[in-house]
């Protein structure tokens, strides 16, 4: 029976980010899980069955018994999430927006495509206007919409008043990033065990990339346009289990001291916050004033996981200025992102509803 909410279909169900998915969309007022998706080993089976649960909370009990569906599966549910395998994931996000389902994407497949929207609601809620064309382009009736990788999300989140307030002229950004952002198993326990890995296997480049698109323009005439300053991203992978960490230095067009900088941290609101979204945070930013804050263990579930939790604020004398920037990768780095992407699409009138 329904209770007046928009039936969801979860794309890669029993996987982290889809487990994810069903925890933060228990109890949600605008959605409700009702169709699930995953693999052909799991198809056909109850999620119950189906699923090594690996969250702290225990499985909902509104999805335990639901069957799980193939990747072909004919979905009813108006609006899909998916944290597919960027193996697979092409294909069949391609097929159910063209089938007119609106498809909020984790993966990196369709994200620099140049008529599909990369959005952080607090940065670029403008460039939904992007789905209109993208729709026209490729004769859909549903659209794709991506929100960016874990480790971009954060770090462009601290970016933007600073863009806004001083322009960005350059950025330096290190990562130390948690094991959950290689799903599960991921990294084998005698590489992370004592050990730091210097290397995400095309995650410098997707900092890169995503981060001009996101803090870019847009126009339906002539698409988007790159934010013009330089960034360089090293990329590490550390014994943590969620939250990565972000040390940046920043060179700004016009110079800020360090307290200039914390007010417009403190002070950023986005179109989430005004439009008083169910998943927004109230402040996207969170300053931390303590010498060794931001830490992973203490401040990644800030305000449920959907916040950037920003500290060490403090001049750089070899670019200006920098800072500590933490978040959850799997909340606002993955799951929380698409949700609130689709909360903002609701807003809008956007979903096919």
């Amino acid at each position: 029976m329904s209770d007046g909410r928009i039936p969801v279909a979860i794309l890669g169900a029993t996987g982290n980010v889809g487990q994810r998915f069903i925890e933060l969309l228990e109890n949600h007022p605008w959605f409700r899980v009702a169709e699930l998706v995953a693999s052909d080993r799991s198809a056909g089976k109850s999620y119950r069955e189906a699923t090594d649960w690996r969250l702290g909370a225990r499985m909902p009990d509104s999805v335990a018994e639901l069957t799980v569906q193939d990747y072909h599966a004919d979905l009813q549910s108006p609006l899909a999430f998916s944290g597919l395998p960027g193996e697979v994931a092409e294909d069949i996000e391609q097929r159910l927006a063209k089938n007119g389902l609106a498809v909020l994407s984790n993966t990196s497949t369709h994200r620099m495509e140049p008529d599909v929207p990369l959005l952080i609601p607090e940065v670029n809620a403008d460039h939904t206007a992007a789905i209109a064309v993208q729709k026209a382009n490729r004769g859909w009736s549903g659209f794709i919409a991506t929100n960016p990788n874990c480790s971009t999300i954060h770090l462009v989140l601290a970016l933007k008043p600073l863009h806004d307030a001083f322009g960005l002229d350059g950025v330096l950004a290190a990562t130390l990033q948690a094991v959950s952002g290689a799903g599960y198993p991921g990294v084998p326990s005698l590489d992370m065990i004592d050990n730091i890995v210097p290397y995400i296997g095309g995650e410098e480049e997707k900092i890169q990339t995503e981060s001009m698109k996101l803090l870019g323009g847009y126009d339906p005439a002539n698409g988007f346009a790159p934010a013009d300053f330089t960034l360089s991203a090293h990329c590490n992978r550390v014994p943590v289990r969620d939250g990565h960490t972000e040390c940046a230095s920043v060179r700004l067009k016009k110079p800020a001291t360090p307290q200039e900088a914390i007010e417009v941290f403190e002070q950023f609101r986005g179109v989430p916050q005004e439009l008083g979204l169910p998943s927004a945070p109230v402040q996207p930013i969170v300053v931390r004033y303590e010498d060794n804050r931001p830490q992973p263990s203490l401040d990644r579930d800030t305000d449920n996981g959907m916040v950037s939790v920003v500290g060490r604020v403090r001049e750089c004398p070899l670019l200006g200025l920098k800072f500590v920037v933490l978040g959850h990768n799997t909340v606002r780095g993955a799951a929380g992102a698409s949700i609130l992407n689709a909360e903002l699409f609701r807003e809008q009138g956007l979903l096919p509803v």
